[in-house]
């Protein structure tokens, strides 16, 4: 399952990507909501973002104010038509919602459009699929993955509701003949099964961590947690204080899986620092609870070490929806130090606002190492 390509009510199991049917070579359209007191800012910065990291060549937007999402076609009716012409004019063959849409949505907008749709959701799951590397982040996301897709077994036609019975149970024949069950139920009983499954694999990884974590704390080393929004600048800000050699790009979740290292304060004392995913605005419930084993490295952390893009005009709202996961699992009183990254191509006046913001953030740049050692001294004195 993990790098499938999750279509609305629909997966594509056998990894073809090409086309208009995947993300390689897709050409898309996206589209948006625009709340009337969220001012001018164009909402699907990020979402043309999330769809290059996908591999898809954004080809056009729409973007209408309003404050909720029509129930039928997530858009209004006139705008869905405005929206078909610009899927035509374009010849896109793909489109995405900056929001999580109902399986009616997109089955109503597929049927006016003449195009694939699929919604934020599912476009988050299939980065991730395509950036896990161990097997418990393959599995975490594939949990994901399955827990988006159940409520959306829906079927097109007849095809997932014919019954099997008959010579179709397995060929027994004779004494077994009736009506069967519905390939529809069938699929869920399957899904519903691998989930149980996925389920026991992260929670016998989360006992190692967790027995992990217990060894870490008899020994009384204390721990760091690095957090912040995709991109920020986590793994390299964690191979500029521990010496680590952690993947760095620059892309949206670039790195999944948790990475521990060990360093000193400046006055000697050992401790450990970890790399956790970053978040994103709206971050998937379903990979919220699928990772759940991997963010409890922040939760059981001594000090949260949020990393921040100081360069990103929306550095402010980022420090919010980090903040708005960390209190969902259940860290939202843990000591918590600011690390302001990306100094050195931060226009000035962006660098002030956030210093009078957070007048207790450290400036720092993960590439030049300016504030390097004064992000050390600060780490100390907090686990003092």
């Amino acid at each position: 399952m993990p790098g499938t390509w999750l279509l609305g009510s629909e997966v594509a199991q056998d990894g073809n990507r090409d086309g208009d049917g995947g993300p390689d070579g897709a050409r898309a359209v996206l589209l948006g909501l625009r709340d009337g007191g969220r001012g001018a800012a164009d909402p699907l910065d990020e979402l043309e973002r999330l769809a290059e990291t996908d591999g898809v060549a954004v080809v056009g937007r729409l973007v209408q104010p309003r404050d909720r999402p029509d129930p039928a076609t997530y858009l209004g009716s006139g705008k869905v038509a405005e929206l078909a012409d610009l899927v035509r004019d374009r010849d896109a063959g793909l489109v995405i919602a900056d929001g999580e849409l109902s399986p009616a949505q997109v089955r109503n907008l597929e049927e006016r459009l003449g195009a694939r749709v699929v919604d934020r959701t599912a476009l988050i799951l299939d980065i991730f699929a395509q950036h896990a590397r161990s097997s418990e982040g393959k599995a975490q996301v594939e949990l994901a993955q399955l827990a988006y897709q159940l409520p959306r077994l829906t079927g097109h036609g007849v095809e997932m509701s014919r019954v099997g019975g008959g010579r179709t149970a397995g060929g027994a024949g004779i004494g077994v003949r009736g009506p069967g069950e519905q390939q529809l139920e069938s699929r869920r009983r399957h899904l519903r099964r691998r989930m149980t499954l996925l389920r026991r694999q992260v929670q016998d990884t989360a006992r190692r961590r967790e027995r992990t974590r217990s060894r870490r704390r008899r020994n009384r080393v204390p721990s760091v947690a690095l957090t912040g929004y995709t991109n920020a600048g986590k793994s390299a800000l964690l191979n500029r204080l521990a010496g680590a050699d952690v993947l760095v790009q620059d892309a949206l979740f670039a790195t999944l899986d948790p990475t521990v290292r060990r360093t000193r304060t400046p006055d000697g004392r050992p401790y450990t620092l970890t790399d956790t995913v970053g978040f994103v605005r709206h971050l998937p419930h379903q990979l919220v609870d699928a990772f759940r084993s991997t963010l409890e490295e922040v939760v059981d952390a001594d000090l949260v070490l949020h990393v921040v893009d100081a360069s990103a005009p929306d550095a402010m709202d980022q420090v919010t929806a980090v903040r708005g996961v960390l209190h969902e699992i259940g860290a939202r009183d843990h000591p918590e130090l600011l690390a302001l990254n990306k100094v050195d191509v931060a226009p000035e006046g962006w660098l002030a606002a956030l210093r009078a913001a957070y007048p207790d953030a450290v400036p720092v740049s993960a590439l030049t190492g300016e504030g390097a050692e004064e992000l050390r001294r600060a780490i100390g004195e907090r686990l003092d």
